[in-house]
């Protein structure tokens, strides 16, 4: 094997692993609380529709990237192909769901932080989603080259962890608890927006240029090679979260049934034990503070880079925003990642087809396939459906 097709393998992985590292985030202590409210039923059907969506969202903003030649982010991208006025209108709207994203993960981050060192040193949640914070705004400033490596290994710590669980919980888990909820209206629209939201990577597609990319940009390979590369990256990375997401759903729902927590974990100890479960909120701790730093980097770069802000101004927003709202009380992650998904991730949705579209035009004088016109009709849907569910709630 020689040395090149070893450092593109290499490549691939480091992407994947940063793909879907990011993707697999605070969304995964969500969905098996949705699940008991809606039921295992509807949030299967949920994901094998929001995970064909999501894949193609992805793949068609990851066509635009590899034929711009500039690296940019989201909303770098609507400003060379849209204007400056509606590069301003997305950044806000990505801004929007990164803070939602980030202050999710401070909520739960100091959650996890509180289960595991509090026996020893005492202290509240906020102290140490506070601690949390300081150490990811700490990286955030001082920038890091890659973080693929502890998202490669936090991949395989999950799946070994989920395995430990499985082997754990497997003489708990009943068909009558996978069955505790039946059909509720109310419920009906809840598993939308938390699983879009834990299904979305679209900040990270950009880095997979540059990382997978390197020689397309100096022009030692085929255009069509690393195409395909980058869509392997994308379609699997989705597809490795979601049915993670599945098998997680089931382990704690097949055990805890009804009794389900919010934050799947604090339920499932009471059945398996606190011994068992510290690895899983070790888990969590890591999936968080490493969705922290790559989410409050792109952001930071999206400002710094794209829109001329200064470093320490991009730094201060992006990690402070969130804080503010976190020491405002805002404490509610289920809520938080719901209406982010739906109304925040949602937008982002309907851009990146509006955004497809006019690079078809621009770069290819072609039309835009009819039927991909479907997809912004359901994000709106999808956003009129989370605020159904807030009004009923």
């Amino acid at each position: 094997m020689s040395r090149s097709l070893i450092d593109k393998m290499l490549n691939s992985l480091k992407a994947l692993a940063i793909f879907t590292g990011t993707i697999i985030g605070v969304g995964i202590f969500g969905l098996p609380y949705i699940a008991s409210k809606a039921s295992f039923f509807v949030v299967f059907l949920f994901f094998l529709l929001i995970t064909v969506i999501v894949t193609i969202v992805h793949l068609l903003f990851a066509k635009v990237c590899l034929g711009t030649k500039n690296i940019h982010r989201l909303p770098g991208y609507v400003n060379e192909y849209f204007g400056k006025p509606w590069g301003k209108i997305t950044v806000l709207i990505t801004g929007l769901g990164i803070t939602g994203a980030s202050l999710a993960y401070l909520i739960v981050g100091g959650e996890f932080l509180k289960f595991l060192f509090s026996p020893y040193f005492g202290g509240s949640a906020v102290v140490y989603g506070l601690l949390f914070f300081c150490l990811g705004a700490y990286f955030i400033f001082r920038g890091i080259r890659s973080i693929s490596i502890f998202e490669l290994l936090l991949l395989l710590v999950l799946f070994v962890i989920l395995l430990i669980f499985f082997a754990r919980a497997l003489p708990f888990i009943t068909i009558e608890n996978l069955q505790t909820s039946v059909l509720d209206w109310r419920f009906l629209a809840m598993p939308y927006g938390v699983i879009l939201f834990s299904l979305w990577g679209l900040s990270v597609v950009p880095a997979l240029k540059e990382i997978i990319c390197r020689d397309f940009l100096s022009g030692k390979i085929d255009i069509k090679t690393n195409k395909k590369r980058v869509n392997k990256v994308i379609i699997y990375g989705i597809l490795i979260a979601a049915l993670a997401y599945l098998f997680f759903i089931f382990i704690i729902l097949g055990v805890c049934g009804g009794d389900t927590s919010k934050d799947a974990m604090s339920g499932f100890s009471q059945t398996l034990g606190n011994s068992v479960i510290s690895l899983g909120f070790i888990f969590g701790l890591i999936a968080c503070f490493t969705s922290f730093i790559t989410l409050g980097l792109v952001f930071k770069k999206t400002l710094w880079y794209d829109f001329g802000l200064p470093k320490n101004l991009s730094w201060f927003i992006v990690c402070f925003l969130p804080l503010f709202f976190y020491l405002l009380g805002f404490k509610e992650f289920i809520e938080i990642v719901g209406f982010t998904g739906a109304l925040s991730i949602g937008l982002e949705g309907v851009i990146v087809i509006l955004l497809y579209k006019a690079f078809l035009k621009k770069k290819f004088s072609r039309k835009m396939n009819p039927l991909l016109y479907i997809l912004p009709v359901f994000f709106i849907l999808g956003i009129a459906l989370e605020i159904f569910y807030f009004l009923v709630k």
